[in-house]
């Protein structure tokens, strides 16, 4: 027997039997699901949604260890274990999701907001003055995040975010109901519902990037196709984006992207072809080039 075998063999023997139905205490369900393979981050999120906790009261997870889960509550974590093994989010399972210290609502008419695009808005914040009355769209909102993130830190901003899909304005639009936070909202194509409106001083976008034929899209069938792929370099959408920015920056106004992890060189190039410049990137927490802008000149040949 080797030794990979011995300790699996070695584990398999200290773990405890199945508890009957509702006889499971909060760590033994905890062990049941390192057993499954699910993620301990994951798992204890899950169990303290189940048990109506706040996702960041892991301390009570300790203090609670021999709560034992009725019968109800066992058959609900089990569901919960197969779907997130399944591949449903976390965010979806639970219904919400943290995103720059706001607490989002967060369903499959949506896309799971990612920690990296936080990069993408602090970007943005050092674009926005914090006592300017600076005019901001956020294209592709989704769950809008981006946008209620930059509104949060800068009250004095006129946000718009924009959405194709009336689901997702939806969901957007209860939240900055719930958050009370005035971001205005537009349903389209990109920057096709704003046309005649004035000149924006920032577009900021977290549009679909993936190429239509990249395989980890098969990991991520529980979100919308629509806020993923996109065509066959993955670049459809954000060309279309260049194409219409022109016409509603504001000279000196920026164009930012978040954009796939070896898209930085090819979103630049579009944009430096388009006339942007001042041409840059910014970094995600891992030190990959993540997210791509540039200024609209006031002269363009």
């Amino acid at each position: 027997m080797t030794a990979s075998a011995s300790a699996s063999a070695s584990a398999s023997a200290s773990a405890p039997a199945p508890a009957p139905a509702g006889s499971l205490t909060v760590a033994q369900a905890l062990m049941q699901a390192a057993q499954l393979g699910l993620p301990r981050v994951d798992a204890q999120m899950l169990l303290l949604h189940l048990m109506q906790q706040p996702a960041h009261a892991r301390a009570w997870l300790i203090t609670h260890d021999t709560d034992i889960l009725s019968a109800q509550q066992q058959a609900h974590w089990s569901d919960l274990c197969a779907q997130r093994l399944q591949g449903a989010p976390v965010a979806y399972l639970t219904g919400h999701k943290e995103f720059y210290g706001l607490e989002l609502a967060v369903d499959a008419r949506v896309l799971d907001p990612r920690p990296d695009t936080e990069t993408l808005v602090d970007w943005a914040l050092e674009l926005i003055p914090a006592d300017a009355p600076h005019r901001v769209i956020d294209l592709g909102t989704g769950s809008g995040a981006i946008a209620l993130a930059l509104q949060s830190q800068r009250p004095c901003a006129q946000v718009i975010a924009v959405d194709a899909s009336a689901d997702a304005l939806t969901v957007a639009q209860a939240n900055a109901r719930r958050l009370n936070l005035p971001v205005q909202f537009a349903h389209g194509s990109w920057l096709e519902p704003l046309t005649g409106q004035p000149p924006a001083d920032l577009i900021v976008s977290n549009p679909p990037y993936i190429r239509a034929d990249d395989p980890h899209l098969a990991a991520l069938t529980h979100e919308p196709l629509s806020a993923l792929a996109s065509g066959a370099d993955g670049l459809e959408d954000i060309h279309s984006i260049i194409d219409q920015a022109p016409a509603q920056l504001k000279i000196g106004g920026w164009l930012i992207f978040e954009h796939g992890w070896d898209q930085a060189h090819d979103v630049a190039q579009l944009l430096q072809a388009a006339g942007f410049e001042q041409v840059q990137h910014r970094s995600d927490l891992a030190g990959i080039a993540r997210c791509t802008g540039g200024s609209w000149p006031a002269n363009v040949s």
